[in-house]
């Protein structure tokens, strides 16, 4: 069994223009499990890079408002809404609130930068 303290994980900056907590992994359970959840933050204004991943993607809000693109379709969240991106799909999401927007990602099969295509 594995348990992540939220408080004991730090935020790391990534490529897309995020800051990253990753929590769990195939690398960092016991079971290698085939997917991966992490905890992401975009500040008020920003947005990510326009990118498309390998894997499906379940997007959860936890804090603020948001904007997701999902190749030419726009969707807005908000806290407690979800959002499915299916692979390979040509994607960002935009804070378009005031405070914080905070989210978490679920990726399967697990997040792994080489499956990760910046296309901007």
């Amino acid at each position: 069994m594995s348990i992540k303290e939220n408080v004991k994980i730090k935020f790391i900056q990534g490529d897309e223009g995020l800051k990253i907590k990753q929590y769990f992994e195939p690398q960092n359970t016991s079971n290698a499990i085939n997917y991966s959840i992490a905890q992401f933050l975009l500040e008020s204004g920003k947005k990510t890079k326009l990118h498309k991943i390998r894997s499906s993607e379940i997007y959860y809000i936890l804090q603020g408002n948001g904007k997701l693109k999902i190749n030419e379709e726009f969707f807005e969240l908000k806290k407690d809404d979800s959002a499915y991106v299916p692979p390979n799909s040509k994607q960002f999401i935009e804070n378009i609130g005031t405070e914080d927007l905070r989210f978490l990602c679920i990726v399967e099969p697990a997040w792994k930068s080489e499956d990760d295509e910046i296309l901007e």
